[in-house]
């Protein structure tokens, strides 16, 4: 009667720790389902707004390169920029599918949900190292370009279209010259205008001053920083703004397919036993 007693009690002793321990792995295990849940709602809500951010940069990009196109040699520039709206318009979808997952549990939306994800982190990745290689380039073509045409200006009234671009881009920039405004008085740019006139700089860099003449002596009327810094500033903050998007929706799209892998997990596929031939027979 002892043994048996004695035996009695240690497995009742071994059935309440292995209860204890399925309970808290439950209870773990419930935690954590509902804690990818929530997550994969958060990134659901942030893809959506983070796809109003990365239309908004790619079309500044595609605009930039639009409005200075005369500047830029080669035609595929607004690349990265039309990247960035692709990747927008397919962060909507699943930014629905996330949130979709996350209140569902559905098979057949996370294998979507999943797929999607890397193709964006695919996009993502792509378009990260494009806008760090075409930053570079973009910049070295723009100083190229731009020293070229600033040296072939012959005065604001001249029919020239290198002059007439020339007045164009230091209007829109509100710039003057190609480093800053003493460019024109030394090298080629200096020949503009006549030896025998007194040195000054052309009406386009003034600002709405309407006695101004571009004369050097009333430095205040002249904008005095250079077209190609102010450009290329321009040019850098839109590339990095598209990177920096990047970067972010890479990690977080990493979070939401761990939490979504954590859900397929729990869900069990649908018992497909039937396809056997017996089953036919």
């Amino acid at each position: 009667m002892v043994v048996v007693r004695d035996r009695l009690l240690g497995l009742s002793k071994m059935w309440r720790v292995r209860s204890a321990r399925m309970f808290l792995w439950v209870y773990e295990d419930s935690w954590l389902r509902n804690f990818a849940r929530f997550l994969l709602l958060f990134v659901g809500v942030i893809f959506w707004a983070s796809a109003t951010v990365l239309t908004f940069g790619g079309c500044f990009v595609i605009l930039l390169c639009k409005n200075y196109h005369y500047l830029f040699q080669e035609s595929f520039f607004p690349l990265p920029g039309w990247l960035a709206v692709v990747a927008a318009l397919v962060l909507l979808p699943t930014g629905i599918l996330a949130i979709s997952v996350s209140v569902r549990n559905s098979r057949y939306h996370q294998g979507t949900l999943m797929h999607l994800l890397l193709v964006l982190l695919c996009l993502q990745v792509s378009l990260a190292v494009l806008t760090q290689l075409y930053s570079i380039w973009m910049a070295a073509e723009l100083k190229s370009t731009m020293g070229q045409v600033f040296n072939q200006y012959n005065g604001t009234r001249s029919l020239a279209r290198g002059s007439g671009t020339v007045d164009m881009l230091q209007k829109k920039l509100q710039c003057c010259g190609l480093q800053n405004y003493t460019d024109w008085l030394k090298g080629p740019a200096a020949s503009w205008h006549s030896l025998s006139e007194k040195s000054r700089v052309p009406r386009s860099c003034c600002k709405k001053y309407a006695d101004c003449r571009g004369d050097l002596n009333q430095l205040d009327q002249l904008f005095q920083e250079g077209c190609l810094r102010k450009l290329q500033d321009q040019l850098h903050y839109g590339m990095k703004f598209l990177f920096s998007c990047c970067v972010m929706l890479s990690v977080l799209e990493l979070l939401a397919g761990a939490s979504n892998g954590i859900l397929m997990s729990h869900q069990p596929f649908y018992d497909l036993r039937f396809l056997e031939s017996s089953a036919f027979s």
